[in-house]
């Protein structure tokens, strides 16, 4: 049991004096980076979605 609570000890002094956290306008603007690509990525895949779908479609058709 002792090497869990040494554990936590380390874990907490690692977190609180040797790990740099970046500054509340660095995490926004990582935020926003985010964000922006996720919709980027977001749109990709719908127009490739309505691309693929409208070839289907028309291929199927064309079976008829």
């Amino acid at each position: 049991m002792a090497g869990v609570a040494e554990y936590i000890k380390e874990s907490y002094i690692e977190l609180t004096q040797k790990v740099t956290w970046p500054t509340w306008r660095e995490l926004q603007n990582s935020a926003i980076l985010v964000l922006v690509a996720a919709i980027i990525i977001a749109i990709m895949i719908f127009g490739m979605d309505q691309i693929i779908g409208y070839l289907v479609k028309q291929f199927y058709s064309s079976l008829t």
